[in-house]
């Protein structure tokens, strides 16, 4: 698809509604700092339109982009930033935000599971995960970081997957790109 208008559309903080939107949406969901809106842009051909930081916990809320008024880009919160328990981003709202999100839109297709290539998925990527999937979902699983390690080490990354299941669905069931 050739990229042609791009248009940050609406942003919901945690007492804000969700849109009711009539197009298809595709969610990014993942880490602080994993590279979400770094792909996002990426995929819009553009270099900073959602916005990036080196520190953790940028995006706090959830920004709908709308593409060429085919399709939406959203951009979740990142989680396990601060120490919190459960899947949280910022704090106890941020969670919530996410969690209502998966629960409530009519329009989500895809949801996009970043997972920083460099470690084990940790607890926080666990649930996200299994909350993906608890939703009736089938998370495509996006490896990031890949500039961040040596080339000798990619290719060996890319194979292996993470030991054991998670809610008792293996994580090789799904697809996973490098």
């Amino acid at each position: 698809m050739i990229i042609r208008d791009v248009n940050l559309e609406t942003v919901c903080g945690v007492t804000s509604k969700l849109p009711d939107n009539t197009l298809p949406e595709f969610a990014f969901a993942g880490k602080s700092n994993v590279g979400k809106s770094s792909l996002i842009n990426a995929l819009m051909n553009r270099k900073a339109y959602a916005r990036t930081s080196s520190q953790p916990g940028k995006t706090q809320t959830i920004n709908f982009y709308n593409i060429n008024k085919e399709l939406y880009y959203v951009d979740l919160p990142g989680y396990g930033y601060a120490k919190v328990s459960r899947w949280q981003a910022k704090g106890k709202n941020g969670g919530k935000m996410i969690e209502r999100y998966l629960r409530n839109s009519a329009m989500l297709k895809l949801v996009f599971l970043l997972i920083d290539i460099r470690h084990e998925p940790s607890a926080n990527d666990k649930m996200m995960y299994d909350w993906i999937i608890y939703n009736g979902y089938h998370p495509v699983i996006i490896a990031t970081k890949l500039d961040k390690i040596n080339r000798s080490q990619i290719q060996k990354k890319c194979k292996d997957r993470p030991s054991g299941s998670w809610n008792g669905k293996r994580w090789d069931h799904y697809p996973v790109f490098c």
